[in-house]
């Protein structure tokens, strides 16, 4: 399969690296991020999309591959929903004060509307990668409707 280098994904692909670092996986929320009951290999998933990008910029992407990592990404935008958003400010609460208190404050507040923009940078990421998935098939299905795992990604993406 040939690799992905089309400017417009690698743009939302380092928007959603970027948006990630900065206003999910932060230095104050990452202690309660570990907490979220998803396996290893989702976890992985999600490091390749938001860390490991810059490997990928310039060799290309798999289309496979990301399709899995926006997969990983949505069962742990799920997880952050149902498992984390309920109790976050309870569990910032408990930490330490510390100088950071107004900032970890506005990381909890914000997290719910930081997850969602996350969850829509992923959405266009899916829904680009989809279009050129069709145009390159050709006469073969394209690659996203031989993957299980994305048969519930806009539910999952879209929180219902």
């Amino acid at each position: 399969m040939e690799r992905i280098k089309d400017a417009l994904i690698i743009r939302l692909i380092e928007q959603i690296s970027e948006h990630y670092r900065s206003n999910i996986s932060n230095r104050f929320l990452r202690p309660i991020l570990l907490q979220i009951q998803i396996d290893k290999s989702t976890w992985d998933q999600i490091e390749e999309l938001t860390e490991k990008m810059e490997i990928n910029r310039y060799q290309g992407f798999h289309m496979d591959e990301l399709y899995l990592q926006i997969a990983a990404c949505a069962r742990f935008i799920e997880a952050a929903r149902s498992q984390m958003i309920p109790s976050l400010k309870t569990k910032l609460g408990g930490l330490p004060n510390s100088q950071d208190k107004i900032l970890r404050e506005m990381a909890a507040n914000n997290f719910d509307s930081n997850l969602k923009v996350f969850s829509d940078l992923l959405n266009q990421l899916f829904l680009n990668l989809t279009e050129m998935d069709k145009a390159v098939s050709g006469s073969k299905p394209p690659v996203y409707s031989t993957l299980q795992e994305l048969y519930s990604i806009n539910r999952l993406l879209a929180g219902h």
